[in-house]
């Protein structure tokens, strides 16, 4: 993984996102219940995700960082809170966290398959 800069600029965008999920509840004067509880915690696992990432990196992370944003995407309707203002953040906050996710660990992947492919053309051009 050469491109440090976009990997920890996704991180911290998520580390944001995940703050302000957190504290989202109060920021929204979101109802008591599941939603509540939901951006509490995805909202934590989230930052600490995030926070991790940046300490040392690992590509696990950005994988559960995808299941959370989509998890957070899905809890609305799974949870009965899918006609409040709740969903609309969870939503939104669920979309841009699993879209930087998937886009981190596409960058990290990336570098891997081209050197792989370069080594196997490399490989058949000097059977020639």
């Amino acid at each position: 993984m050469d491109d440090w800069s976009n990997v920890r600029l996704c991180d911290v965008i998520n580390l944001a996102l995940g703050a302000v999920l957190f504290f989202s509840p109060w920021l929204f004067d979101l109802q008591a219940g599941a939603q509540w509880q939901t951006a509490s915690i995805v909202g934590i696992v989230i930052a600490v995700l995030s926070i991790a990432a940046l300490a040392a990196f690992a590509v696990w992370e950005e994988w559960v960082n995808l299941s959370a944003g989509l998890i957070l995407i899905v809890s609305p309707w799974l949870l009965g809170f899918q006609d409040s203002q709740a969903m609309t953040i969870d939503v939104a906050i669920g979309m841009t966290v699993a879209a930087l996710a998937a886009v981190e660990a596409w960058l990290c992947r990336m570098p891997q398959d081209v050197a792989a492919r370069v080594s196997e053309n490399r490989g058949q051009a000097s059977d020639l």
